[in-house]
């Protein structure tokens, strides 16, 4: 299958690298008048310069960038927006409200929220999602017939939703350093590495679907069994996720059991590396990025989670000056918005050093898309080049945020003014999923999301 959408306005500016603005420059950038030429779920060509549609060619009124990958999910938070924001707390007690709402699900409930979470996403741009996926069995720990059957309803979600999934199959075996886990976590657990394997090794990558792995945290994965999922992903080329240093209750507590930070762990027990991305990274010491860097670790922030959460603002400049590609992810879903985790990297980094401008914004936008979806193991997407996926979005450029900038400014424009709410279309291997801010797939969105939501907590 043939086609060819024109862009009003294209951003071709992924090879600006990954540096700060003292770094390589900004490549072709916005340039008007770009028609995509796709073939078979891919892009075949790239024009320039053309002036109109040609004949037959859908039109994209806008500025329009790479999909947008949310390299770090869990769809279930989506059901606590709103109620965790009501008096005040500490991550320990929203965790336990979070504990809560994960009794209810069932793969059918799962299904139905994460099908209305991802078509949210697809609303916002976004055409690839990694989701850490650690709610495995029945309350209790009793495995469903098919073991997998959770992780299959989310795949099979993102695949009605109309975006692609990476599913980080998440191995989560204890609360805690030597503890075993509550009751709660026995929902998430397989009992030991080898069993965790075990099961994912029977999921398999799909159309739209990738299966990688996760490391919880290392307060979840015995240090002797942490190699355990780190060779499963290597044998697969697959990714391979761990929340690292969100809190520095962790950070103390891996000290006192093991001597040495959460980094210097993994690193001693082979997890670190170019396919690892560790998330939040918020707590590390100067040793830790040298490690995170020095291994091509990636580093996905989630500013509105770890804003939401208190959990601190985490050294990204530092994390990438060594050598850590960054990426973005909307976590908990306090919000879904790309844009805005763009935007607020660089703005808590403002509030932190009070010095403006770390980032340009095409690094910002290379973060939202070739290296966040390089992180979900798609390093074939984010970029509207011939030979890439074709998945890519289109940002409103005469919305109240967005009016008045001139055009060549349209990148700065959506990074620092837009929101999710100015994404006019969402295409995914050619596929118009959101055409004029109106899901294709799912008709009724904010329906699917309050009855799926209504369900959980009736």
């Amino acid at each position: 299958m043939r086609l060819t959408y024109w862009a009003e306005h294209a951003w071709l500016g992924t090879n600006a690298g990954p540096g700060t603005n003292a770094g390589p420059g900004a490549g072709p950038g916005v340039q008007p008048g770009v028609a995509l030429d796709v073939v078979d779920g891919r892009i075949a060509a790239v024009t320039t310069g053309v002036a109109g549609p040609p004949p037959g060619a859908v039109v994209l009124r806008g500025l329009t960038l790479p999909g947008l990958a949310n390299a770090h999910s869990h769809a279930f938070h989506r059901a606590l927006r709103g109620t965790v924001q009501v008096g005040s707390g500490t991550f320990w007690t929203w965790r336990e409200v979070m504990y809560e709402v994960s009794h209810n699900l069932t793969p059918d409930s799962y299904f139905a929220l994460a099908r209305a979470v991802y078509a949210e996403m697809a609303l916002a741009g976004v055409t690839a999602v990694g989701e850490f996926h650690y709610l495995h069995h029945a309350p209790g720990g009793t495995r469903y017939a098919d073991p997998n059957a959770m992780g299959r309803a989310l795949i099979a979600a993102a695949g009605e939703a109309g975006i692609r999934i990476t599913l980080l199959d998440t191995a989560y075996l204890s609360s805690g350093f030597g503890e075993p886990p509550n009751r709660h976590q026995l929902r998430f657990s397989d009992g030991t590495a080898d069993a965790w394997a075990e099961r994912a090794a029977l999921l398999r990558d799909g159309e739209h679907a990738r299966i990688g792995a996760a490391i919880h945290s290392v307060r979840a994965v015995p240090a002797d069994q942490l190699a355990t999922v780190a060779q499963w992903a290597a044998e697969r080329d697959a990714p391979l996720h761990v929340h690292l240093s969100e809190q520095t209750a962790e950070n103390d507590a891996c000290l006192a059991a093991h001597g040495r930070t959460p980094a210097r762990l993994l690193a001693d027990h082979g997890v670190l590396g170019p396919r690892t991305t560790g998330v939040h990274n918020t707590h590390l010491t100067g040793e830790d990025i040298a490690l995170l860097g020095g291994a091509s670790t990636g580093t996905c922030m989630c500013p509105t989670t770890e804003r939401d959460l208190a959990d601190g603002i985490g050294p990204a400049v530092a994390l990438q000056r060594a050598g850590s590609p960054l990426s973005l992810g909307s976590d908990s879903h306090a919000v879904i918005d790309l844009l805005e985790e763009a935007r607020a990297m660089e703005l808590d980094e403002r509030l932190r050093t009070r010095t403006r401008g770390h980032w340009t914004a095409a690094a910002l936008l290379r973060a939202a898309t070739a290296d966040g979806h390089a992180a979900l193991g798609r390093p074939d997407a984010g970029r509207l080049e011939a030979g890439a996926l074709a998945d890519f979005t289109t940002i409103a450029l005469d919305t109240v945020r967005t009016a008045g900038p001139p055009p060549r400014l349209a990148a700065e424009t959506a990074v620092f003014a837009a929101s999710a709410a100015d994404v006019r279309h969402t295409v995914v291997g050619g596929r118009h999923v959101v055409r004029d801010a109106v899901h294709t797939l799912v008709p009724d969105v904010p329906r699917a999301l309050a009855d799926s939501i209504a369900a959980l907590h009736g």
